[in-house]
């Protein structure tokens, strides 16, 4: 069962790409416990997730880098951080209060904007308490299975990345990742709690993304999987989706969410999970991220370096005018307007005109 990220494609895919062999290779342990080296030329480097903190754009990736960027991206300076794994992903509530999580099953805080960061858990203490948590189900075979899970995840050690994290206030927070990792914490993540036994995924299936939106708490993954929760992660049900294949990336709108994955294939879904509406004209290029920008529009990045827009509902994506790029894994929107992109080479700020003006039609 130990995790072979090669094996995960896009989002996950791109980890392993990104990932250098001695990374790869060095004992979880030993990561978790070594601090992030100083980097040169930080903002080359590859990164996966990019987040706002307040004005501020906070950018994770490999070997446990953090870049911070106080003037919308045209310079970054490095975070402290106690773990050298890769980060893949990061959420922030306000313009102090964020996490981070990534490879090893480790998750950060940081409560001054991104300047430090603690680590709260790691993959060790999640296997213990998955374990735990299976004496909460009914005995029968779904027990059995659980609990022959839960011990496999002990006996593994710390080597199941978390692929994505939300917090939708100070205090509560969702993580998932490989193999159906799934946690909660409504305490700012001084604790947390499996709740892998109330997802209805017995095949114990990648979960790529989580996203709240309302009191839904949404799920997606791997095979077509997308899951939701009517009452804020306590009663998910599997929801079917028109595409079989892998959704990577999930964003929150309205109370609905676009999801978004393989082969250019991307939907916005009604609250209540039972209407798709294909987002049609992207290439057949796996998509990595979609955000939300402040004017409404949706603005996804995909495994080519492309980024495309969708200026409202039901209008076709455009494609932004750009020189070849590598693998995008991120995009997010700066305070001045700007779009900054975070990939396998590094961070990058879109020019003005093409932001403001690019999707509209």
């Amino acid at each position: 069962m130990n995790l072979n990220v090669s094996s995960l494609y896009s989002r996950a895919a791109l980890l392993a790409i990104l990932m250098p062999a001695s990374v790869a290779a060095a004992p979880e342990a030993a990561v978790l416990a070594r601090p992030a080296l100083k980097a040169e030329r930080l903002h080359s480097r590859s990164f996966l997730a990019l987040a706002s903190a307040g004005k501020r754009l906070v950018a994770v990736g490999e070997r446990g880098l953090i870049a911070l960027s106080d003037d919308h991206g045209a310079s970054w300076r490095q975070a402290s951080t106690p773990v050298s794994i890769t980060l893949t992903c990061v959420s922030f509530v306000d313009a102090r209060l964020g996490w981070a999580a990534g490879h090893a099953g480790a998750i950060l805080h940081t409560a001054d904007g991104g300047a430090t960061w603690t680590l709260q858990t790691d993959g060790r203490a999640v296997a213990r308490q998955i374990q735990t948590s299976v004496s909460d189900v009914s005995a029968g075979t779904a027990a059995a299975g659980m609990a022959a899970v839960a011990a496999q995840l002990v006996a593994d050690g710390p080597d199941k990345p978390f692929l994505d994290i939300q917090f939708s206030d100070a205090r509560h927070g969702v993580a998932v990742g490989a193999y159906g990792l799934a946690v909660k914490t409504d305490d700012g993540g001084r604790t947390w709690q499996s709740f892998m036994h109330q997802v209805p995924n017995p095949k114990g299936l990648h979960l790529y993304a989580v996203r709240m939106a309302g009191d839904s708490v949404w799920l997606a993954g791997e095979q077509g999987y997308l899951a939701r929760s009517a009452g804020a992660g306590h009663d998910f049900q599997r929801i079917e989706t028109p595409y079989r294949g892998s959704y990577f990336a999930l964003a929150a709108n309205g109370n609905g969410v676009v999801v978004a994955g393989l082969k250019g294939n991307a939907f916005q879904v009604s609250p209540d999970g039972v209407a798709f509406s294909r987002i049609e004209g992207a290439p057949p290029v796996s998509f990595s991220s979609v955000t939300k920008l402040r004017d409404g529009r949706l603005a996804f990045t995909n495994q080519a370096g492309q980024v495309l827009l969708a200026p409202h509902l039901g209008a076709r994506l455009t494609i932004l005018p750009a020189g070849p790029r590598a693998p995008l894994s991120a995009v997010a929107e700066s305070a001045d307007g700007r779009l900054v992109l975070a990939g396998a080479a590094g961070l990058e700020r879109m020019a003005p005109d093409v932001a403001k003006t690019g999707g509209r039609q």
